[in-house]
């Protein structure tokens, strides 16, 4: 069967939910391995690429947001014949194999091949190259992810406030100005509904790069009350958010991009966003101090919402 030879067109920017597509090419799979005789196997999934899709897929390379929850339903069958969408997962095809998630062997810059999303349905769906089908997902899972997203990037801007006064060198800025502490020590960034879990490294490399790590714990109540300040005004202000991208395909460069009263945020993202830090009806962070394999952490929770 033919696999595509350009990459998906993605609509989720746009804050789409549904929309109709053409089957493109489809197989089965058992995890990134490929069954190579098309046979339904124990655990195997059909993995279908479709010419469009609003389903946001997870990245293998930075899986911090995960998939949507969605059907694809076939437009022109009776009764309305559907399949869950077990996974959807950022895949790539050279033009003669499908590559899924960790598999990919190639950067998504890389001549000669295709990004795609796959989406893993049942096995035993049938849906022929060429059909016509509707994608569906769950609008609610959705927005609750976006809050989640948009809340994440907020609290590492006003984290990068608060931390500023730890920074003895020169240091990359964040969107606003201030030492990006988040890149500089992001270990793990994990979506959730309405809210974040991300994990910073307090290590050697931190303090070389002019961080001072020591009296942090002790004065992590303080740097919380200083973060939820500046969220609390940020949202406050209403500040709207959008989604500026430079096309619709896959591995088009997308950005957040978000009107606070300090100034105009971009940050380069492939997820999801509400339309404004109003929609998330408060919004606040606890940090604690602990340790991973060895390494001192900085944990920050992130949540929506009213505490």
């Amino acid at each position: 069967m033919t696999l595509p030879v350009s990459d998906t067109l993605v609509t989720y920017p746009a804050a789409q939910t549904a929309g109709a597509a053409v089957v493109l090419h489809t197989e089965i799979v058992i995890g990134s391995q490929l069954i190579d005789d098309g046979q339904t196997s124990d655990g195997g999934k059909l993995a279908v690429l479709l010419d469009v899709t609003p389903c946001h897929p997870v990245d293998a390379g930075w899986p911090d947001q995960g998939p949507d929850r969605a059907v694809i339903r076939i437009l022109a069958a009776a009764g309305g014949q559907q399949w869950p969408v077990l996974d959807c997962v950022v895949a790539a095809t050279n033009g003669q194999k499908l590559f899924i998630g960790a598999a990919i062997p190639v950067s998504k810059d890389t001549e000669g091949w295709s990004f795609v999303v796959a989406h893993l349905l049942p096995a035993e769906a049938q849906l022929p190259e060429g059909t016509v089908v509707e994608v569906v997902v769950d609008a609610g899972h959705r927005a609750a992810l976006s809050a989640g997203h948009t809340a994440c990037h907020a609290a590492s801007l006003a984290l990068n406030r608060a931390m500023a006064p730890r920074w003895s060198k020169e240091t990359r800025a964040d969107a606003l100005g201030s030492p990006d502490f988040d890149a500089a020590a992001i270990a793990s960034s994990t979506i959730q509904e309405h809210g974040s879990v991300d994990v910073f490294r307090l290590n050697k490399s931190l303090r070389r790069k002019g961080f001072t790590v020591e009296g942090l714990t002790g004065d992590l109540a303080a740097v919380s009350a200083a973060v939820n300040a500046t969220l609390a005004n940020w949202v406050l202000a209403g500040s709207p958010v959008r989604i500026e991208r430079d096309g619709d395909a896959l591995t088009d460069r997308r950005y957040w991009v978000c009107s606070l009263p300090d100034g105009e945020a971009r940050i380069a993202c492939g997820g999801t966003h509400v339309a404004s830090l109003a929609e998330l009806g408060g919004l606040y962070v606890d940090l604690t101090a602990g340790e991973d394999q060895g390494t001192a952490v900085l944990r920050m929770v992130t949540t929506a919402g009213s505490p």
